[in-house]
């Protein structure tokens, strides 16, 4: 079987929508399966339906995953989307090839290539998923690194290239869409950015056309994406008649909020293709309607569900104690903290347990837990607390997703090229930040009474330290000794069993 590529296309008489030629106005941080079935897909309507005329170069935040990177450079950027579950009661499975990615670069092996597209006159738009944990501040980044290893320092150095190459002439800044699950990305980028630029010292000019030329928007995303459907492949691929391992799937129901000027929608023209973008000048109430009860009801529930023998989201909605798990823990205790509006509200947070059934979704658990650390600290933590404050007591289903962070840790440690865990009588892989995998390693002989102060204590982890809120050392230490004698299972049962009374 011919692997998919313009020419494979054009053999087999494909006459659906390509654009093979297109100038690369989108520089896009993150080859993830997420941003090809969002922004790519994306763009790749608006390309379709109102010639926006624009390819997207993409950077790989770290360079490591080549195997990825030559598959998409060997398909010419090329990759089918699945989108797969229901749209008004109609049964939606339809395929997409998406044609507007140009290359896949490594800024590492490839920098010089990947510093030429500063210099790019047509370059106006970047995108970023680089995870909570990328858009972060180290201040042993140098200005000198090729690159830098931080994003915001990588941005930096891109964004001077830039300015060296055009000037202080008008028209030639870009427009930033950082799609990371983290409070107000685009300021807290810009802040990063701006720190750079002052600790490196780097001119005035420079810093003032960041500030004049450069829009950095604050953004929401929402879409269910699961990857590439390893199960179906080969079915799938001798139904389309090509080999493409960059396939890609994803649910029907997708979402961005955008924080920005009216004068987006005619840079961006979402909503001339019909596209369920909204640009608006507060975007909060709907990133924290997202982040807290979708993200949160992930967060909080998967790692205590792989634990206790389940892979992927729909089998836990088919388990009634970890759907009523989930369930307590949305209704019951972070919508209670939030203090917007409770309609609303509870309707997103039924419409998020009919995603998460749906049929034709297998959303595995591990690759939610990716980099779970920061997740917590960003999805669950501001319920919990908001929760304590409001109440005056712990909410007893996160507090028990703690618990769940911590088992599924605990017992982190180093075999061949990455970390280990073990837990529930299975063996799993661990993807989080090597001072965090290194932490656990070292604590995984503590007791559980020494072990939850230390991980709780830890500031680098949570930006605070958590054993000052009253009561949580205590509960969360408790349910892990329970996690240790009955497992994470019969926790949830108790968690369902006590309802909190809200």
């Amino acid at each position: 079987m011919k692997k998919l590529s313009y020419e494979t296309l054009n053999r087999q008489g494909y006459d659906g929508f390509l654009l093979q030629d297109a100038p690369e106005r989108i520089l896009q941080f993150g080859e993830g399966n997420f941003l090809r079935a969002f922004a790519d897909y994306f763009v790749d309507v608006m390309n379709e339906k109102c010639g926006f005329c624009s390819k997207v170069a993409i950077v790989q935040p770290t360079g490591r995953n080549a195997q990825t990177r030559d598959r998409l450079n060997a398909q010419e950027g090329l990759y089918t989307f699945l989108t797969r579950g229901k749209s008004g009661g109609r049964k939606v499975d339809e395929s997409r090839i998406i044609s507007c990615v140009s290359r896949c670069l490594d800024p590492v092996g490839e920098y010089d290539s990947y510093m030429a597209c500063a210099r790019n006159p047509a370059l106006r738009f970047i995108i970023s998923n680089t995870t909570e944990a990328g858009i972060r501040y180290d201040p042993a980044c140098r200005f000198t690194d090729r690159p830098a290893s931080s994003f915001p320092g990588k941005l930096v150095q891109f964004l001077y290239a830039r300015y060296r190459e055009f000037g202080r002439g008008k028209g030639k800044g870009l427009i930033l869409l950082p799609c990371e699950l983290i409070d107000d990305n685009g300021n807290t980028l810009k802040k990063y950015v701006l720190r750079y630029a002052a600790q490196w010292e780097l001119e005035e000019g420079f810093v003032r056309w960041l500030e004049e030329e450069n829009l950095f928007c604050s953004t929401l995303v929402d879409r269910i994406v699961t990857g590439y459907p390893r199960e179906e492949a080969s079915a799938l691929q001798e139904k389309l008649g090509y080999e493409d391992g960059m396939m890609d799937a994803g649910e029907v129901y997708a979402f961005w909020a955008i924080e920005g000027p009216e004068s987006l929608k005619e840079e961006l023209p979402f909503e001339k293709a019909g596209l369920p973008v909204l640009v608006t000048d507060d975007y909060a109430p709907y990133k924290q309607r997202k982040v807290r009860i979708l993200n949160g009801a992930h967060t909080s529930m998967v790692l205590g569900a792989y634990l206790a023998g389940q892979d992927i989201v729909r089998g836990c909605m088919e388990d009634e104690t970890i759907r009523g798990f989930m369930s307590r823990a949305v209704y019951e205790e972070i919508i209670p903290a939030m203090g917007l509006p409770g309609e609303g509200l509870r309707e997103f947070a039924d419409a998020v347990t009919d995603r998460f059934g749906n049929p034709f979704i297998d959303h595995e658990l591990l690759s939610i837990s990716l980099n779970s650390t920061s997740k917590w600290r960003e999805r669950v933590l501001p319920s919990l607390k908001g929760y304590a404050e409001k109440y005056g007591k712990l909410p007893g289903c996160l507090t028990a997703s703690l618990a769940f962070y911590l088992a599924f840790y605990r017992n982190a440690h180093p075999e061949g090229d990455g970390y280990f865990g073990e837990g529930g009588g299975r063996k799993y892989p661990l993807a989080d930040e090597g001072r965090i995998l290194e932490f656990f390693d070292t604590h995984r002989e503590d007791n559980t009474t020494d072990f939850t102060r230390a991980a709780l204590s830890n500031t680098e982890f949570w930006g605070e330290d958590l054993t000052r809120i009253e009561g949580l050392e205590k509960a969360v230490s408790a349910d892990l000794e329970l996690i240790g004698t009955r497992g994470t299972y019969e926790l949830m049962k108790e968690c369902v069993k006590h309802t909190t009374n809200v």
